[in-house]
């Protein structure tokens, strides 16, 4: 076989492919649905997005509503679906806490490796912890805890480090995991096996300490997220 032939062979072969995996998608698309989050939402009326929501208060704290910033809202897939409060210990202590849920477009969440890092923070230790969250029934959440350092330099030259604690995990209905890749694994799977697009959810907390500090700073972080995950989170199914 000359190598022109050889060619058109290799070129006829590669449009094949490219031809069946976008009828493949094509009818995926078509006949995948999407499935319930694992998380408290309900849908807005006449929008594509879903209306969830923090707890005001929890423990001894208190809260304000943050609205997503434009930029964020600009860049995302319309029908994401946020949540954000600000809490405020009576001592000052204060965690921001996050939600993002999909909608019909994976890339409503990203690595978290994205995130921080493009503000200016250093990602450190990264550690799995497993919380114990007294639901019904009770469980214990897979949580992400990264050690991240920053500095700034206030007006008169002086350079200042900082610390912060970011936690966060990813959940659908009946799963949860702290682990990006796990959490694409399962989408594709389910896809494919099911024809259901799993609707999955991005929580996130984060504290900033004096460096040092972290070990207590967690040991807040842990009692808040504890005692306001059973408010706005669904149980994963029992294993």
């Amino acid at each position: 076989m000359n190598s022109t032939r050889q060619k058109i062979i290799l070129f006829v072969v590669t449009l094949a492919l490219i031809g069946g995996t976008a009828v493949a998608l094509t009818w995926l698309k078509s006949h995948q649905r999407l499935g319930a989050p694992g998380i408290k939402a309900v849908p807005v009326p006449g929008r594509a997005t879903m209306r969830i929501e923090l707890p005001e208060r929890v423990l001894d704290y208190t809260s304000t509503n943050v609205p997503e910033q434009e930029v964020v809202l600009d860049y995302l897939p319309k029908d994401t679906s946020f949540a954000q409060r600000h809490y405020t210990a009576p001592d000052d202590f204060q965690v921001n806490a996050n939600i993002i849920l999909m909608g019909t477009d994976r890339t409503s969440i990203h690595r978290p490796e994205f995130c921080l890092p493009g503000q200016g923070w250093h990602v450190g230790t990264e550690t799995e912890i497993q919380l114990p969250i007294n639901s019904t029934p009770a469980y214990e959440l897979p949580v992400m805890k990264w050690i991240v350092s920053n500095s700034y330099q206030t007006p008169d030259g002086q350079k200042h480090e900082v610390s912060g604690i970011y936690a966060f995990w990813f959940v659908t209905e009946g799963q949860v995991t702290s682990q990006f890749p796990q959490m694409v694994k399962s989408i594709a799977f389910h896809l494919l096996r099911h024809g259901v697009l799993q609707r999955w959810a991005y929580v996130n907390y984060f504290s900033v300490c004096a460096p040092g500090q972290e070990d207590a700073t967690f040991a807040r972080m842990k009692e808040l997220i504890a005692a306001s995950v059973p408010e706005f989170q669904l149980p994963p199914a029992a294993k």
